[in-house]
């Protein structure tokens, strides 16, 4: 299976907390573009799909991302991805 055919499956997003708040939607199932192919370029397509996903990822550094459940850096590849998780920064006290 060729490595575009990988990336345009449909992949399971989740989102918490006020990530969850702004875009309206615990979770979806999409179909990324084919040059989605980062964490980084999946969020910026999804800020293209409307404004409560541009106020969501509005500061891409903060936002936290988790592969599989497995927490990832922005470059890292969504090809093999099933689930991937966006959620804001932890704190704690």
């Amino acid at each position: 299976m060729s490595e575009a055919m990988i990336q345009t499956r449909p992949l399971k997003l989740v989102y918490f907390a006020w990530v969850r708040e702004r875009i309206g939607l615990a979770e979806e199932t999409v179909t990324p573009p084919a040059e989605a192919r980062t964490v980084a370029e999946l969020v910026r397509w999804l800020k293209s799909r409307d404004e409560g996903y541009a106020a969501a990822f509005a500061d891409e550094a903060i936002v936290r991302a988790a592969i599989d459940h497995t927490h990832v850096k922005p470059d890292a590849s969504i090809a093999e991805a099933h689930e991937i998780a966006f959620f804001p920064p932890m704190t704690g006290g």
